[in-house]
């Protein structure tokens, strides 16, 4: 069975990730690929952060002392790992043998309103090295950092309007240094300058969780309404799959598409919420 259309074709490698004995996984919010194809599994589990290779055999696995409440990943050129702890309140980045480089945030204490952190979501960076990160379940903020952690700014009010949000669920930068913000809650993604400035938005979306900009400049896009979406950075829908409604059929989703990341062959993956284990690899069909 095939998911996706054209170029953008994959089928679904059933019992991908393989674990090592007695461990298991509990839901995924998150999923990042670094320069070597080793893919991260971010879960709500008592191991963390866990690394496979592209055929999924373990690797490591590492946080388990640090990391608390899994929600969003993001990982830089350099192979470091930002993990962003919702409940928490705090932002960690590690090495990529998992050795803790810097904390945001007062961990298990919250922001005042509208200050940092609040419930977070996620994270990324722009061409200059600064931090961009949602915030999120408790705040309706994007809060700009430079790369040693240094405030710069923040923006955002609760809304609908332009520049407004309902949920920032996931923050990522193309390389026009274009801020998209996925406004879960309003069905959307929002485009902004590096200043936080509205330039525009892409609407019609079914609750979008997370977003991953691949090196072709492709936009992925997982939805909480079980469903995934590919997109040109023009906008161009090239394909999506997902019936909207809960599937036990590989290749459909369980519960909540939440993470999603693809390796250097083009092919995807993405973990789910609201159901326990399950991440599927998709492979691209060339």
């Amino acid at each position: 069975m095939t998911f996706g259309s054209g170029a953008y074709t994959y089928r679904v490698q059933e019992d991908w990730a393989r674990l090592p004995d007695g461990w298991k996984f509990g839901w995924i919010p998150a999923v990042g690929v670094d320069s070597q194809d080793r893919i991260h599994v971010y879960s709500r589990s008592e191991h963390p952060m866990v690394v496979f290779d592209r055929e999924g055999n373990f690797l490591t696995s590492w946080g388990e002392d640090v990391l608390k409440d899994a929600h969003g990943i993001f990982i830089d050129a350099q192979d470091h790992v930002y993990c962003i702890e919702r409940q928490t309140h705090c932002m960690r980045k590690f090495t990529p043998d998992g050795r803790l480089l810097m904390t945001l945030g007062t961990p298990n204490q919250e922001g005042a309103d509208g200050q940092p952190f609040r419930l977070p979501t996620d994270l990324a960076l722009d061409s200059k090295g600064n931090m961009y990160i949602s915030d999120g379940y408790g705040n309706a903020r994007v809060h700009k950092y430079t790369g040693d952690g240094q405030w710069i700014k923040s923006w955002g009010t609760p809304g609908a309007g332009p520049g407004e949000f309902d949920l920032p669920h996931c923050v990522r930068v193309d390389r026009h240094d274009r801020v998209l913000v996925a406004d879960r809650a309003n069905n959307r993604i929002q485009f902004f300058d590096t200043d936080g400035n509205y330039l525009m938005e892409w609407t019609g979306f079914g609750h979008p969780d997370t977003i991953f900009i691949d090196e072709d400049d492709i936009v992925y896009v997982a939805e909480l309404d079980q469903r995934v979406s590919i997109l040109t950075l023009e906008g161009q829908r090239l394909t999506d799959w997902g019936r909207g409604v809960k599937s036990e059929t590989p290749g459909e989703f369980r519960a909540c598409p939440h993470g999603i990341w693809t390796d250097s062959h083009g092919d995807l993956y993405v973990g789910e919420v609201q159901t326990d284990g399950r991440i599927q690899k998709f492979i691209r069909q060339r």
